[in-house]
């Protein structure tokens, strides 16, 4: 975490982001739908070869390969709204990507380093994850809504009983939810095993809400922005 490798990254993150919220008027033309197709396409493969890499260097294991992290989860749903632009698939990936994927591109829980494919493969899904979904938002006007709050936090919560059963059985750390990461993260401001389980939960409910808030202020202020124009 913030190696030169890692401050490169998050340079290349705010750039990414700033180009995306310049251009996304140019960005809603249809013809960025290839586009679209090529990187849904291309998020598949790289999670293949994540895959083949690790079975390949006898790493897969049953209790921390499955693709059953939370960034993962935003990974399929990225993918799914690429493919298909369903705005099921952009309500659940919104605060995921926002607040899950975000906070691991800024405190990486990785233990290879630039050039190594796991740092490109972390870095790339991750990125991705984030840019799709601000794409969606400021391009396309997929905007979540209070429901889309109580959905992803329905989501999360019926999935946990799963990831409990999972990590159990498999002797897994899905979610952290066994021991919090072993490279520093913001995990460590929130308290001792198991009470920071809660933290998270009351952090997400907080946060989605906060999000949702925001997000709503700033389309009033576009809103007007566009009326004063006209």
């Amino acid at each position: 975490m913030f190696s030169d490798s890692h401050l490169a990254i998050l340079a290349i993150f705010i750039f990414v982001n700033a180009a995306i919220f310049i251009h996304r008027r140019k960005l809603s033309d249809e013809k960025w739908r290839k586009a679209e197709l090529l990187t849904a396409f291309s998020l598949i493969l790289i999670e293949l070869l994540n895959h083949y890499w690790m079975y390949s260097h006898g790493v897969w294991m049953l209790g921390r390969s499955m693709p059953l992290e939370l960034c993962n989860l935003g990974l399929l749903l990225a993918i799914g709204l690429l493919l298909t632009r369903k705005k099921i698939f952009f309500e659940l990936l919104f605060f995921i990507a926002l607040l899950g994927a975000t906070q691991a591109i800024l405190t990486p829980a990785l233990t290879y380093d630039f050039p190594h494919f796991r740092f490109f493969h972390f870095f790339y899904a991750h990125l991705m994850i984030v840019w799709v979904t601000l794409y969606f938002t400021l391009a396309k006007g997929y905007y979540p809504t209070l429901a889309s709050v109580l959905k992803v936090i329905l989501f999360i919560n019926l999935l946990l009983p799963a990831i409990l059963f999972i990590n159990k059985t498999a002797d897994g750390n899905y979610w952290f939810l066994r021991h919090k990461p072993d490279s520093p993260s913001f995990m460590d401001l929130l308290g001792p095993y198991p009470w920071y389980i809660f933290s998270l939960e009351s952090l997400l409910i907080c946060s989605s809400l906060f999000t949702w808030l925001c997000l709503r202020l700033w389309l009033r202020g576009e809103k007007k922005s566009s009326y004063s124009e006209t």
